[in-house]
Protein backbone atom coordinates (compact mmCIF):
# COMPACT_ATOMS: atom_id res chain seq x y z
CA UNK A 1 0.00 0.00 0.00
CA UNK A 2 1.36 3.38 -0.99
CA UNK A 3 2.34 5.49 1.99
CA UNK A 4 0.42 8.78 2.08
CA UNK A 5 2.39 11.99 1.84
CA UNK A 6 2.18 14.09 4.97
CA UNK A 7 0.71 17.59 4.98
CA UNK A 8 4.07 18.98 6.09
CA UNK A 9 5.83 17.40 3.11
CA UNK A 10 3.19 18.67 0.68
CA UNK A 11 3.34 22.22 2.03
CA UNK A 12 7.15 22.30 2.02
CA UNK A 13 7.28 20.82 -1.47
CA UNK A 14 4.76 23.40 -2.68
CA UNK A 15 6.70 26.30 -1.17
CA UNK A 16 10.00 25.01 -2.58
CA UNK A 17 8.41 24.59 -5.99
CA UNK A 18 7.10 28.15 -5.87
CA UNK A 19 10.54 29.46 -4.85
CA UNK A 20 12.13 27.46 -7.68
CA UNK A 21 9.64 28.80 -10.23
CA UNK A 22 10.10 32.41 -9.09
CA UNK A 23 13.88 32.04 -8.98
CA UNK A 24 14.03 30.52 -12.46
CA UNK A 25 11.79 33.23 -13.88
CA UNK A 26 13.84 36.01 -12.26
CA UNK A 27 17.11 34.36 -13.30
CA UNK A 28 15.93 33.89 -16.87
CA UNK A 29 14.71 37.48 -17.04
CA UNK A 30 18.01 38.79 -15.64
CA UNK A 31 19.99 36.59 -18.04
CA UNK A 32 17.94 37.83 -21.01
CA UNK A 33 18.27 41.49 -20.01
CA UNK A 34 22.04 41.29 -19.47
CA UNK A 35 22.57 39.31 -22.69
CA UNK A 36 20.53 41.85 -24.63
CA UNK A 37 22.48 44.72 -23.07
CA UNK A 38 25.86 43.15 -23.84
CA UNK A 39 24.93 42.32 -27.40
CA UNK A 40 23.49 45.79 -27.93
CA UNK A 41 26.78 47.27 -26.80
CA UNK A 42 28.62 45.01 -29.24
CA UNK A 43 26.21 45.92 -32.01
CA UNK A 44 26.59 49.64 -31.28
CA UNK A 45 30.41 49.43 -31.44
CA UNK A 46 30.20 47.45 -34.68
CA UNK A 47 27.86 49.94 -36.34
CA UNK A 48 30.00 52.83 -35.17
CA UNK A 49 33.13 51.26 -36.68
CA UNK A 50 31.64 50.63 -40.12
CA UNK A 51 31.81 54.27 -41.17
CA UNK A 52 35.11 55.61 -39.82
CA UNK A 53 37.68 52.88 -40.36
CA UNK A 54 40.44 53.02 -42.96
CA UNK A 55 42.59 50.30 -44.47
CA UNK A 56 46.08 50.69 -43.01
CA UNK A 57 47.56 49.17 -46.18
CA UNK A 58 46.08 51.92 -48.39
CA UNK A 59 47.89 55.26 -48.53
CA UNK A 60 45.69 58.14 -47.63
CA UNK A 61 47.34 60.24 -50.34
CA UNK A 62 47.03 57.93 -53.29
CA UNK A 63 45.68 54.76 -54.68
CA UNK A 64 46.24 51.43 -53.12
CA UNK A 65 49.73 50.03 -53.59
CA UNK A 66 48.60 46.60 -52.60
CA UNK A 67 46.07 45.44 -55.11
CA UNK A 68 46.71 41.83 -54.34
CA UNK A 69 45.61 40.15 -51.16
CA UNK A 70 48.15 39.92 -48.41
CA UNK A 71 48.24 37.11 -45.91
CA UNK A 72 50.77 38.71 -43.61
CA UNK A 73 49.25 39.93 -40.39
CA UNK A 74 49.15 43.63 -39.75
CA UNK A 75 51.49 44.71 -36.97
CA UNK A 76 50.29 47.82 -35.20
CA UNK A 77 47.03 49.50 -34.37
CA UNK A 78 44.08 50.42 -36.57
CA UNK A 79 42.70 53.90 -36.54
CA UNK A 80 39.08 54.64 -35.68
CA UNK A 81 36.69 52.85 -33.23
CA UNK A 82 38.69 49.68 -33.40
CA UNK A 83 39.80 47.60 -30.43
CA UNK A 84 41.84 44.44 -30.04
CA UNK A 85 39.98 41.41 -31.39
CA UNK A 86 37.92 43.43 -33.85
CA UNK A 87 37.25 41.72 -37.16
CA UNK A 88 37.86 43.72 -40.37
CA UNK A 89 37.28 42.31 -43.83
CA UNK A 90 37.27 43.79 -47.35
CA UNK A 91 35.36 41.26 -49.43
CA UNK A 92 36.14 43.03 -52.72
CA UNK A 93 39.81 42.33 -52.20
CA UNK A 94 39.24 38.98 -50.41
CA UNK A 95 41.23 39.67 -47.33
CA UNK A 96 40.63 40.57 -43.72
CA UNK A 97 42.19 40.65 -40.29
CA UNK A 98 41.49 40.34 -36.60
CA UNK A 99 43.05 43.37 -34.96
CA UNK A 100 45.78 42.92 -32.40
CA UNK A 101 47.28 45.08 -29.68
CA UNK A 102 50.49 47.05 -29.69
CA UNK A 103 52.32 44.01 -28.31
CA UNK A 104 50.38 41.24 -30.04
CA UNK A 105 50.17 40.70 -33.75
CA UNK A 106 46.80 40.47 -35.39
CA UNK A 107 45.60 37.36 -37.16
CA UNK A 108 44.77 37.26 -40.86
CA UNK A 109 41.45 35.75 -41.93
CA UNK A 110 41.43 32.83 -44.28
CA UNK A 111 39.93 33.18 -47.72
CA UNK A 112 37.10 30.87 -46.69
CA UNK A 113 36.25 33.09 -43.71
CA UNK A 114 36.28 36.15 -45.99
CA UNK A 115 33.97 34.42 -48.45
CA UNK A 116 31.62 33.49 -45.60
CA UNK A 117 31.59 37.12 -44.45
CA UNK A 118 30.91 38.27 -48.01
CA UNK A 119 27.52 36.57 -47.76
CA UNK A 120 26.41 38.89 -44.93
CA UNK A 121 23.66 41.16 -46.33
CA UNK A 122 24.46 44.86 -46.56
CA UNK A 123 21.22 46.00 -44.88
CA UNK A 124 22.70 48.18 -42.18
CA UNK A 125 21.83 45.59 -39.52
CA UNK A 126 24.11 43.58 -37.25
CA UNK A 127 24.21 39.83 -37.91
CA UNK A 128 25.54 36.87 -35.95
CA UNK A 129 28.24 34.83 -37.70
CA UNK A 130 30.12 31.73 -36.61
CA UNK A 131 33.60 31.38 -38.08
CA UNK A 132 34.94 27.95 -37.45
CA UNK A 133 33.80 25.93 -34.45
CA UNK A 134 34.41 28.29 -31.60
CA UNK A 135 34.53 31.83 -32.95
CA UNK A 136 31.33 33.85 -33.03
CA UNK A 137 31.03 37.48 -34.13
CA UNK A 138 28.50 40.23 -34.42
CA UNK A 139 29.14 41.71 -37.88
CA UNK A 140 27.74 44.50 -40.03
CA UNK A 141 28.46 45.66 -43.61
CA UNK A 142 29.46 49.27 -44.30
CA UNK A 143 32.11 51.32 -46.02
CA UNK A 144 35.47 52.51 -44.80
CA UNK A 145 36.84 56.04 -45.05
CA UNK A 146 38.13 55.22 -48.51
CA UNK A 147 34.67 54.23 -49.75
CA UNK A 148 35.35 50.51 -50.00
CA UNK A 149 32.95 47.84 -48.74
CA UNK A 150 34.00 46.98 -45.21
CA UNK A 151 32.73 44.26 -42.89
CA UNK A 152 33.32 45.01 -39.23
CA UNK A 153 32.79 42.42 -36.52
CA UNK A 154 33.17 42.17 -32.76
CA UNK A 155 33.74 38.84 -31.05
CA UNK A 156 31.15 37.61 -28.56
CA UNK A 157 33.64 35.65 -26.46
CA UNK A 158 33.83 38.18 -23.64
CA UNK A 159 30.07 38.62 -23.58
CA UNK A 160 29.54 34.86 -23.69
CA UNK A 161 32.02 34.33 -20.85
CA UNK A 162 30.23 36.97 -18.81
CA UNK A 163 26.87 35.31 -19.51
CA UNK A 164 28.30 31.87 -18.65
CA UNK A 165 29.56 33.24 -15.34
CA UNK A 166 26.18 34.81 -14.70
CA UNK A 167 24.45 31.51 -15.46
CA UNK A 168 26.70 29.63 -13.04
CA UNK A 169 26.07 32.25 -10.37
CA UNK A 170 22.32 32.02 -10.93
CA UNK A 171 22.36 28.23 -10.68
CA UNK A 172 24.31 28.42 -7.42
CA UNK A 173 21.99 31.14 -6.10
CA UNK A 174 18.87 29.14 -7.02
CA UNK A 175 20.31 26.03 -5.38
CA UNK A 176 21.05 27.96 -2.18
CA UNK A 177 17.57 29.52 -2.31
CA UNK A 178 15.95 26.09 -2.66
CA UNK A 179 18.01 24.70 0.21
CA UNK A 180 17.08 27.67 2.36
CA UNK A 181 13.42 27.37 1.34
CA UNK A 182 13.43 23.68 2.24
CA UNK A 183 14.99 24.19 5.67
CA UNK A 184 13.03 27.34 6.47
CA UNK A 185 9.84 25.80 5.11
CA UNK A 186 10.20 22.77 7.38
CA UNK A 187 10.67 24.98 10.43
CA UNK A 188 7.84 27.35 9.56
CA UNK A 189 5.37 24.66 8.50
CA UNK A 190 6.02 22.55 11.59
CA UNK A 191 5.60 25.63 13.74
CA UNK A 192 2.40 26.63 12.00
CA UNK A 193 1.00 23.09 12.21
CA UNK A 194 1.79 22.78 15.91
CA UNK A 195 -1.72 24.00 16.88
CA UNK A 196 -3.22 21.39 14.56
CA UNK A 197 -1.16 18.70 16.28
CA UNK A 198 -2.49 19.92 19.63
CA UNK A 199 -6.03 19.57 18.29
CA UNK A 200 -5.19 16.06 17.07
CA UNK A 201 -3.72 15.24 20.49
CA UNK A 202 -7.02 16.21 22.11
CA UNK A 203 -8.91 14.00 19.67
CA UNK A 204 -6.54 11.10 20.38
CA UNK A 205 -6.97 11.63 24.11
CA UNK A 206 -10.73 11.38 23.72
CA UNK A 207 -10.36 8.32 21.48
CA UNK A 208 -8.54 6.50 24.28
CA UNK A 209 -11.37 7.04 26.78
CA UNK A 210 -13.68 4.09 27.56
CA UNK A 211 -17.02 5.21 26.13
CA UNK A 212 -18.78 1.88 25.70
CA UNK A 213 -20.36 1.59 29.14
CA UNK A 214 -20.70 3.36 32.42
CA UNK A 215 -20.79 7.04 33.24
CA UNK A 216 -19.13 9.18 30.60
CA UNK A 217 -16.69 11.99 31.36
CA UNK A 218 -15.48 13.78 28.25
CA UNK A 219 -13.39 16.33 30.10
CA UNK A 220 -10.69 16.81 27.41
CA UNK A 221 -11.27 19.88 25.28
CA UNK A 222 -9.25 21.86 22.78
CA UNK A 223 -7.59 24.79 24.62
CA UNK A 224 -9.29 28.14 24.30
CA UNK A 225 -6.46 29.76 22.34
CA UNK A 226 -7.01 27.19 19.58
CA UNK A 227 -10.75 27.82 19.16
CA UNK A 228 -10.67 31.28 17.60
CA UNK A 229 -12.80 30.81 14.49
CA UNK A 230 -11.03 33.63 12.68
CA UNK A 231 -8.32 31.08 11.79
CA UNK A 232 -8.62 27.70 10.09
CA UNK A 233 -7.14 25.82 13.06
CA UNK A 234 -9.51 27.72 15.35
CA UNK A 235 -12.45 26.60 13.23
CA UNK A 236 -11.32 22.98 13.53
CA UNK A 237 -10.76 23.31 17.29
CA UNK A 238 -14.12 25.00 17.84
CA UNK A 239 -15.92 22.39 15.73
CA UNK A 240 -14.20 19.59 17.67
CA UNK A 241 -15.23 21.12 21.00
CA UNK A 242 -18.84 21.44 19.82
CA UNK A 243 -18.77 17.85 18.62
CA UNK A 244 -17.35 16.64 21.95
CA UNK A 245 -20.02 18.58 23.84
CA UNK A 246 -22.71 17.03 21.66
CA UNK A 247 -21.25 13.55 22.04
CA UNK A 248 -20.94 14.03 25.80
CA UNK A 249 -24.56 15.12 26.13
CA UNK A 250 -25.67 12.21 23.94
CA UNK A 251 -23.65 9.70 25.96
CA UNK A 252 -24.96 11.19 29.20
CA UNK A 253 -28.51 10.85 27.87
CA UNK A 254 -27.76 7.27 26.90
CA UNK A 255 -26.33 6.59 30.36
CA UNK A 256 -29.39 8.13 32.01
CA UNK A 257 -31.60 6.06 29.76
CA UNK A 258 -29.71 2.91 30.70
CA UNK A 259 -30.03 3.78 34.39
CA UNK A 260 -33.73 4.47 33.94
CA UNK A 261 -34.20 1.16 32.17
CA UNK A 262 -32.40 -0.66 34.96
CA UNK A 263 -34.40 1.17 37.58
CA UNK A 264 -37.57 0.63 35.59
CA UNK A 265 -36.96 -3.13 35.36
CA UNK A 266 -36.08 -3.30 39.06
CA UNK A 267 -39.15 -1.32 40.11
CA UNK A 268 -41.44 -3.26 37.79
CA UNK A 269 -40.06 -6.53 39.09
CA UNK A 270 -40.61 -5.32 42.65
CA UNK A 271 -44.16 -4.21 41.90
CA UNK A 272 -45.00 -7.51 40.23
CA UNK A 273 -43.28 -9.61 42.87
CA UNK A 274 -45.58 -8.39 45.66
CA UNK A 275 -48.90 -9.41 44.04
CA UNK A 276 -47.36 -12.63 42.74
CA UNK A 277 -46.17 -13.51 46.25
CA UNK A 278 -49.63 -12.70 47.61
CA UNK A 279 -51.31 -14.87 44.98
CA UNK A 280 -48.88 -17.72 45.62
CA UNK A 281 -49.42 -17.47 49.39
CA UNK A 282 -53.20 -17.51 49.25
CA UNK A 283 -53.15 -20.28 46.64
CA UNK A 284 -51.00 -22.37 48.97
CA UNK A 285 -53.35 -21.60 51.87
CA UNK A 286 -56.39 -22.66 49.83
CA UNK A 287 -54.66 -25.86 48.77
CA UNK A 288 -53.82 -26.78 52.36
CA UNK A 289 -57.35 -26.06 53.64
CA UNK A 290 -59.70 -27.05 50.85
CA UNK A 291 -62.58 -27.60 53.29
CA UNK A 292 -62.44 -24.06 54.74
CA UNK A 293 -65.08 -22.38 52.61
CA UNK A 294 -64.68 -18.96 54.24
CA UNK A 295 -60.91 -19.10 53.91
CA UNK A 296 -61.19 -20.26 50.33
CA UNK A 297 -63.50 -17.38 49.49
CA UNK A 298 -61.08 -14.92 51.10
CA UNK A 299 -58.17 -16.40 49.17
CA UNK A 300 -60.05 -16.13 45.88
CA UNK A 301 -60.99 -12.51 46.61
CA UNK A 302 -57.36 -11.68 47.35
CA UNK A 303 -56.15 -13.49 44.22
CA UNK A 304 -58.67 -11.56 42.16
CA UNK A 305 -57.59 -8.25 43.72
CA UNK A 306 -53.90 -8.83 43.16
CA UNK A 307 -54.56 -10.07 39.62
CA UNK A 308 -56.39 -6.84 38.86
CA UNK A 309 -53.49 -4.88 40.33
CA UNK A 310 -51.01 -6.75 38.14
CA UNK A 311 -53.23 -6.27 35.11
CA UNK A 312 -53.37 -2.52 35.70
CA UNK A 313 -49.61 -2.38 36.24
CA UNK A 314 -48.86 -4.36 33.08
CA UNK A 315 -51.28 -2.17 31.08
CA UNK A 316 -49.52 0.96 32.32
CA UNK A 317 -46.13 -0.51 31.49
CA UNK A 318 -47.26 -1.47 28.00
CA UNK A 319 -48.66 2.02 27.38
CA UNK A 320 -45.40 3.60 28.57
CA UNK A 321 -43.40 1.29 26.33
CA UNK A 322 -45.64 2.17 23.40
CA UNK A 323 -45.22 5.90 24.03
CA UNK A 324 -41.44 5.52 24.51
CA UNK A 325 -41.23 3.70 21.19
CA UNK A 326 -42.91 6.66 19.50
CA UNK A 327 -45.79 4.64 18.14
CA UNK A 328 -48.46 6.89 16.63
CA UNK A 329 -51.59 7.57 18.63
CA UNK A 330 -55.09 8.00 17.32
CA UNK A 331 -55.75 11.38 15.73
CA UNK A 332 -59.41 12.28 16.03
CA UNK A 333 -61.50 15.03 17.69
CA UNK A 334 -61.77 14.51 21.44
CA UNK A 335 -64.24 16.33 23.72
CA UNK A 336 -62.21 17.06 26.86
CA UNK A 337 -65.22 18.57 28.60
CA UNK A 338 -67.09 15.27 28.49
CA UNK A 339 -64.05 13.30 29.66
CA UNK A 340 -63.59 15.69 32.58
CA UNK A 341 -67.20 15.30 33.72
CA UNK A 342 -66.95 11.50 33.52
CA UNK A 343 -63.73 11.44 35.55
CA UNK A 344 -65.18 13.71 38.27
CA UNK A 345 -68.36 11.65 38.39
CA UNK A 346 -66.31 8.49 38.99
CA UNK A 347 -64.22 10.27 41.65
CA UNK A 348 -67.35 11.37 43.52
CA UNK A 349 -68.42 7.76 43.79
CA UNK A 350 -64.99 6.52 44.92
CA UNK A 351 -64.23 9.43 47.30
CA UNK A 352 -67.54 10.96 48.49
CA UNK A 353 -65.75 12.54 51.47
CA UNK A 354 -63.90 14.93 49.12
CA UNK A 355 -65.48 18.10 47.79
CA UNK A 356 -65.43 17.89 44.00
CA UNK A 357 -65.89 20.95 41.80
CA UNK A 358 -65.68 21.61 38.07
CA UNK A 359 -64.86 24.75 36.12
CA UNK A 360 -66.07 24.38 32.55
CA UNK A 361 -66.33 26.88 29.68
CA UNK A 362 -69.61 27.70 28.04
CA UNK A 363 -68.68 25.70 24.96
CA UNK A 364 -67.17 22.25 24.67
CA UNK A 365 -63.39 22.12 24.40
CA UNK A 366 -62.12 19.78 21.71
CA UNK A 367 -58.61 18.74 20.72
CA UNK A 368 -57.18 16.35 18.14
CA UNK A 369 -55.73 13.27 19.80
CA UNK A 370 -56.21 9.81 21.26
CA UNK A 371 -59.38 9.74 23.34
CA UNK A 372 -58.41 6.66 25.39
CA UNK A 373 -54.96 8.06 26.27
CA UNK A 374 -56.33 11.51 27.16
CA UNK A 375 -59.06 9.92 29.29
CA UNK A 376 -56.41 7.96 31.18
CA UNK A 377 -54.24 11.08 31.67
CA UNK A 378 -57.16 13.06 33.15
CA UNK A 379 -58.26 10.09 35.26
CA UNK A 380 -54.73 9.73 36.64
CA UNK A 381 -54.68 13.40 37.67
CA UNK A 382 -58.01 13.07 39.46
CA UNK A 383 -56.94 9.76 41.04
CA UNK A 384 -53.72 11.36 42.28
CA UNK A 385 -55.71 14.08 44.04
CA UNK A 386 -58.10 11.52 45.49
CA UNK A 387 -55.43 9.19 46.82
CA UNK A 388 -52.93 11.63 48.25
CA UNK A 389 -55.21 14.17 49.96
CA UNK A 390 -57.17 13.74 53.18
CA UNK A 391 -60.96 13.67 53.49
CA UNK A 392 -62.64 17.06 53.15
CA UNK A 393 -60.14 18.34 50.60
CA UNK A 394 -61.64 20.60 47.95
CA UNK A 395 -60.61 19.42 44.50
CA UNK A 396 -61.34 21.66 41.50
CA UNK A 397 -60.99 20.25 38.00
CA UNK A 398 -60.92 22.75 35.12
CA UNK A 399 -60.45 22.85 31.36
CA UNK A 400 -60.27 25.78 29.01
CA UNK A 401 -58.41 27.57 26.27
CA UNK A 402 -55.60 29.98 27.03
CA UNK A 403 -56.05 33.68 26.37
CA UNK A 404 -53.42 36.21 25.30
CA UNK A 405 -51.23 37.08 28.25
CA UNK A 406 -51.62 33.70 29.96
CA UNK A 407 -48.47 31.73 30.84
CA UNK A 408 -49.10 29.27 27.99
CA UNK A 409 -49.54 29.93 24.30
CA UNK A 410 -52.79 31.59 23.34
CA UNK A 411 -55.30 29.11 21.97
CA UNK A 412 -53.78 26.07 23.68
CA UNK A 413 -55.91 23.88 25.93
CA UNK A 414 -55.13 23.72 29.64
CA UNK A 415 -56.39 20.92 31.91
CA UNK A 416 -55.72 21.49 35.61
CA UNK A 417 -56.54 19.82 38.93
CA UNK A 418 -56.35 22.07 41.98
CA UNK A 419 -56.64 21.01 45.63
CA UNK A 420 -56.11 22.56 49.04
CA UNK A 421 -54.39 19.51 50.47
CA UNK A 422 -50.90 19.22 51.97
CA UNK A 423 -49.21 19.50 48.56
CA UNK A 424 -45.96 18.05 47.26
CA UNK A 425 -42.75 18.36 49.22
CA UNK A 426 -39.87 20.18 47.57
CA UNK A 427 -37.93 16.97 47.00
CA UNK A 428 -40.97 15.17 45.65
CA UNK A 429 -42.03 18.01 43.33
CA UNK A 430 -38.77 17.78 41.39
CA UNK A 431 -39.39 14.11 40.58
CA UNK A 432 -43.19 14.01 40.56
CA UNK A 433 -43.44 12.98 36.90
CA UNK A 434 -40.75 10.29 37.05
CA UNK A 435 -41.64 6.62 37.02
CA UNK A 436 -42.27 4.68 40.24
CA UNK A 437 -42.07 7.87 42.30
CA UNK A 438 -44.57 7.93 45.15
CA UNK A 439 -45.33 10.40 47.88
CA UNK A 440 -45.18 9.85 51.62
CA UNK A 441 -47.05 6.68 52.53
CA UNK A 442 -48.49 8.49 55.49
CA UNK A 443 -50.47 10.70 53.09
CA UNK A 444 -51.94 7.83 51.13
CA UNK A 445 -55.08 5.90 51.77
CA UNK A 446 -54.37 3.17 49.22
CA UNK A 447 -51.17 2.25 47.45
CA UNK A 448 -50.31 3.07 43.86
CA UNK A 449 -47.68 1.90 41.39
CA UNK A 450 -46.00 5.29 40.97
CA UNK A 451 -46.71 5.34 37.24
CA UNK A 452 -49.74 7.64 37.19
CA UNK A 453 -48.07 11.02 36.73
CA UNK A 454 -45.35 9.61 34.50
CA UNK A 455 -48.13 8.38 32.20
CA UNK A 456 -49.69 11.85 32.24
CA UNK A 457 -46.39 13.36 31.13
CA UNK A 458 -45.80 10.74 28.42
CA UNK A 459 -49.33 11.17 27.02
CA UNK A 460 -49.12 14.97 27.04
CA UNK A 461 -45.75 14.95 25.27
CA UNK A 462 -47.03 12.42 22.73
CA UNK A 463 -49.71 15.00 21.85
CA UNK A 464 -47.13 17.79 21.55
CA UNK A 465 -47.96 19.25 24.96
CA UNK A 466 -46.34 19.52 28.36
CA UNK A 467 -47.13 19.07 32.06
CA UNK A 468 -46.93 21.59 34.88
CA UNK A 469 -46.92 21.51 38.67
CA UNK A 470 -47.19 24.33 41.16
CA UNK A 471 -47.43 23.14 44.73
CA UNK A 472 -47.28 24.46 48.24
CA UNK A 473 -49.21 23.57 51.39
CA UNK A 474 -52.92 24.30 50.84
CA UNK A 475 -52.49 25.28 47.18
CA UNK A 476 -51.51 22.66 44.61
CA UNK A 477 -52.18 22.81 40.87
CA UNK A 478 -51.15 20.02 38.53
CA UNK A 479 -52.11 19.30 34.95
CA UNK A 480 -51.13 19.47 31.32
CA UNK A 481 -51.60 21.76 28.37
CA UNK A 482 -52.01 20.75 24.73
CA UNK A 483 -51.46 22.77 21.56
CA UNK A 484 -54.43 24.26 19.78
CA UNK A 485 -56.24 21.91 17.43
Amino acid sequence: MKRPISLTARLVATSVLLVAMVSVVIGAAAFAVIRTTLYRQLDASVLAATGNTADPRRSPDGPNHHDEPHEEPFQGTFEGNIGPGTLLAWPDRSYGYIAGTRRDEGAALSSGAVQQLAEVPADGQVHHVRLGHDREYRVAVGTDLNGEVLIVGAGTQNADETLAGLLVAEVIAIGLALAGATGGGLLLVRRQLRPLREVAATANQVAELPLATGEIDLAPRVPGHLTDERSEVGQVGSALNRMLTHVESSLEARHRSEQQVRQFVADASHELRTPLATIAGYSELARKHPDDVAGLRTALDKVESESGRMTALVADLLLLARLDAGRPLEREPVDLTRILMESVADARVLAPEHVWRMELPDEAVEVIGDEHALHQALTNLVTNARRYTPAGTVVTVSVGRQKPGDPFAAGSVRVAVHDDGPGFGDDLAEHAFERFVRGDRARTRDGGTGLGLSLVKAIAEAHGGEVFLDSEAGDTTIGFQLPAS
